[in-house]
Parts: structure tokens; sequence; C-alpha cells
């Protein structure tokens, strides 16, 4: 249903969950689709900020709680992927037996933090391929087993500490390594939100933090710049059609 969903002209809005009933709100809503926000999970589960403080085995477990009572697709935040190599293949597939459409891995050193707060850091371009090879060999050798498919949403933060260019060639090396979706995180304008998408193959996602860095723009003009999905993890969305 998600590839389905991507296929489409259109950019999808996505009011972010954080627990089975928000979800729950969400399909009601006639929402296509809804992602689980770490931003908005580690807030109400924790009552602390997102700063890598939940554990891979809380994170997989909030997932189960929100599949198991909703039928629309479910995108999950995997963080940094919990590790090394073996740690982000262990999370796509256990993200995946859990009920979620698609996981989110991202290039930031761990403890990562939200994606519009300063001090992030990324870990050397080396290391960010490992971590979306390892997802897509994950997500491979599950379908190839007759397991559920589960699609990879690799995130860059690099535009933050190494700029533009830096980050749009990392996406640029998921997308070859076979990630589905593309996601860098926090451009400053609709200049940077363009060459983003110009440059890109792909679906690609924007994330609308109300206060943040990334401008406010409407779901039209999301469209047409070429963004397939954008996130809202903590404010009212602009409109729903």
């Amino acid at each position: 249903m998600l590839r389905r969903l991507l296929a489409e002209d259109t950019c999808h809005l996505m009011p972010c969950c954080f627990d089975a009933l928000s979800a729950k709100l969400i399909e009601q809503e006639d929402y296509p689709l809804t992602f689980m926000s770490g931003f908005a999970a580690s807030a109400t589960r924790l009552g602390a900020p997102d700063l890598g403080l939940m554990s891979y085995g809380e994170v997989v477990d909030q997932v189960r709680h929100i599949t198991s009572t909703i039928s629309i697709p479910l995108i999950a935040d995997g963080d940094t992927g919990y590790g090394n190599a073996m740690n982000v293949r262990r999370t796509v597939l256990g993200f995946a037996q859990a009920g979620a459409a698609a996981v989110m891995i991202e290039d930031q050193v761990a403890p990562k933090r939200c994606g519009h707060t300063p001090g992030k850091e990324v870990v050397s371009r080396d290391e960010s391929f490992d971590r979306i090879r390892a997802a897509v060999d994950a997500r491979n050798e599950l379908v190839s087993a007759g397991g559920p498919e589960i699609l990879i949403l690799a995130r860059t933060d690099a535009r933050h500490e190494h700029g533009l260019t830096e980050a749009i060639e990392r996406s640029a090396h998921f997308a070859e390594l076979g990630a589905d979706i593309l996601f860098v995180e926090a451009p400053h304008t609709e200049s940077e939100m363009v060459e983003i998408c110009r440059s890109l193959p792909g679906p690609k996602m924007a994330n609308i933090v109300e206060g943040g860095l990334t401008p406010e723009l409407s779901v039209e003009v999301l469209r047409g710049i070429g963004y397939s999905l954008a996130a809202y993890p903590s404010q009212k969305i602009p409109h729903h059609i």
C-alpha cells in the first residue's frame, strides 16, 4: 500500500502519531498513512526530549501497539539503528515483524537528537553508507524469504554540520544503495528544498516542525517542489482534502 501511495502524483500529508490512540484518530480522519515521530513518542512515553533516550525495545513495542490498531501504513522512526550495522539489520527486521510499512534510518551520531535542534553531529560517509546498506540488505533478505516488505527511509542530517551539498551527495548514494525514500532533514529555505528535490531521485520527505528551520509551506507548494510526503510531528497541519 505504501508503494502505491508513493507512486501517486501528490504530496501526502502525514500527521505524526505517538501511540495507538493518536494513530487511530489519524486514520479516522481519513489520512492515508501516518508517521511515528520519535520526537512525539519520547515526549509522551518518557516525558523527555528526543535525545536518543528510548531504547530499541521501547520503540519496537510502540510500533507494535500502533500497527495493531490501524490499517493504514505506518512509517516508524528507527533513529540511528541503535548501534552498528548488525543492530541496524535487527532494527529493520524487528520493525517489519511489528508491522511497520517503512523504517527511517539516519546518519547522526548516537545519542541522536531532534533534527531541528542545535548541536547535531553526523557519522562519516562510510558509516552512514554502512547503515543504509545493512538496512537494504535486511529488507531484501526478508522479501526473499517471503516475509513482509518494509521500505527504507534514509535520512541525513548533514546539512547542519557540512552543508547542503554534502547532504545531497549522501542522499544520492543512499538511493544508489537501494533506499526507497530520501529525507534531507532541516533545509533552511524554499530554494534549498527545490535543490534537494531537483537533485535526488525517487520519493522525498519533508519534515515540517513548528518553529523549526524548514519553511512551513503549503501542500500545493510542497507537491510542486517535488515532495511525496510531508510529516507534521507537533502541530496542526495546513489542511486536508
